[in-house]
């Protein structure tokens, strides 16, 4: 198996700030090379696409989602962050790992691969963009992006606004669609860790990618949810078609290369399963529980702890996220076929109606049990029990079945803003007046490049999210 660093920087010979700094270089290295292939610069940004943004440390985006979609709880007493106990500083390692380790290689990725002639990679390299752009925006709002990435030739580079980076997000995917189809110069193999050079699948990503963030408009100043729904299901008629095209890093599990999930929940660290997403399993007698949450080692009972608490309680009192996501060798679901499959269930139910919806509800949860290996009889149960839509509970159905199918996605955090599914409360002892809707601004990025939008706070909405 191949070897696999996890870069937490930026590449080795490469940088790149939104905020920037004046430098001189008056000790640069003329043996230095000024260049690196595109096949050595592609797969240490895959690794960290999916292992800074959309899986992530503790104190990262990904897993911030993961507290306010009360997935996770720390072992502490509160304040923290499963409390929204924030400080700007806290996202500095989200924003370096977007623009930085991620946006700005995947820049110097795009113009090379242009300049050469290697379509491919030039695809690969929008596709990539988009998705770490479109996260950004997400969790942001306004970031900056006509401006950024261009050293001292602009200091301090304007946010645009979060509309016009939705359209930057699907011109790229529609320039990485051209791109892949011109077939063009140097060809993309195991450097590929996503999709080997299938670019195919590429295609797929690309299209599906583009009615996920059709989705996220439904509610958007200026649009429609049916117009939405729309755009994505003529989108989706080139997407995945089955898990075999779903986009996922699967990690070796050497001592370089684990899990994200796994090394957040190892012994020196306090994060165990909350007792909402416990509690929400055992309720609705899902046989996905053991897949998705250990034991706790003390009592052997399925035992989350409540978010919020004043107290400490034993580490081994309490459950821990199972081993399906959280294995040392798990992967990393980025945009799993479930997720599509739900899409379509949405989608269908604005435009057409329930019954339309129903086939592709179904069918995103039998197909995650089947990915998960959950017993035939225990998924037909289940479906007896859950797997009818109603005529007024449908959207809150589809977005509670999509939570579990998209388990630790921050696409939850998306869907919970867009449409108020599934119901969550207020925690204990929290430390804003809402559930946090948004991430504030990082402090470094304040520092360097000062900008009106940086007086957000966590219950501010982001221009999509409309109540």
């Amino acid at each position: 198996m191949k070897k696999i660093i996890l870069y937490t920087g930026v590449l080795a010979l490469f940088a790149a700030s939104t905020g920037c700094k004046k430098y001189l270089d008056i000790n640069q290295n003329p043996n230095s090379p000024t260049s690196v292939q595109e096949k050595l610069l592609l797969a240490p940004i895959e690794v960290n696409v999916a292992n800074a943004i959309a899986a992530g440390g503790e104190a990262t985006a990904a897993t911030f989602t993961n507290h306010f979609m009360q997935m996770v709880c720390y072992n502490q007493v509160a304040l923290n962050f499963g409390t929204y106990y924030f400080v700007n500083t806290n996202f500095n390692a989200s924003w370096s790992a977007a623009y930085t380790t991620c946006l700005g290689n995947l820049d110097i990725l795009r113009k090379q691969s242009v300049a050469k002639g290697n379509s491919n990679y030039t695809a690969i390299s929008e596709v990539l963009e988009a998705y770490v752009l479109g996260f950004a925006t997400d969790i942001w709002g306004d970031v900056p992006w006509s401006q950024a990435l261009q050293g001292i030739a602009v200091q301090f580079p304007v946010y645009d606004k979060q509309a016009a980076i939705y359209d930057t997000v699907q011109s790229l995917l529609d320039k990485a669609i051209v791109d892949i189809d011109k077939k063009a110069g140097l060809k993309v193999g195991a450097d590929d860790y996503y999709y080997a050079g299938d670019m195919t699948k590429w295609r797929k990503l690309a299209y599906t990618l583009k009615a996920r963030y059709y989705m996220h408009l439904t509610k958007a100043p200026g649009k429609t949810a049916a117009g939405q729904a729309q755009l994505a299901l003529t989108a989706l008629q080139n997407g995945m078609t089955g898990v075999a095209d779903e986009w996922k890093f699967t990690y070796p599990g050497t001592a370089t290369s684990q899990n994200i999930w796994y090394v957040n929940m190892q012994p020196l660290s306090t994060l165990v399963a909350s007792q909402a997403i416990v509690d929400t399993l055992k309720t609705r007698n899902d046989p996905r529980l053991p897949f998705l949450i250990t034991k706790a080692k003390n009592t052997g009972l399925y035992n989350g702890r409540p978010i919020g608490a004043p107290t400490i309680g034993k580490l081994d009192d309490y459950s821990l996220l199972g081993s399906f996501y959280c294995s040392v060798n798990s992967a990393v679901f980025i945009m799993p076929y479930t997720e599509v499959q739900f899409i379509q269930a949405e989608a269908n139910l604005i435009t057409t109606g329930v019954a339309a919806a129903q086939p592709f509800y179904t069918a995103g949860i039998t197909t995650h049990m089947n990915k998960l290996g959950v017993a035939s009889g225990d998924q037909t149960t289940y479906l007896a029990a859950r797997g009818t839509l109603g005529a007024s509970t449908a959207l809150e159905q589809i977005m509670q079945e999509k939570k579990i199918a998209d388990f630790l996605s921050v696409e939850n955090f998306n869907d919970w803003r867009r449409t108020g599914f599934p119901k969550l409360t207020i925690v204990p002892n929290a430390q804003a007046p809402a559930i946090p809707r948004r991430m504030p601004y990082p402090q470094n990025e304040i520092n360097a490049n000062p900008q009106p939008q940086q007086s957000a706070t966590l219950v501010d909405r982001v221009w999509w999210d409309v109540q």
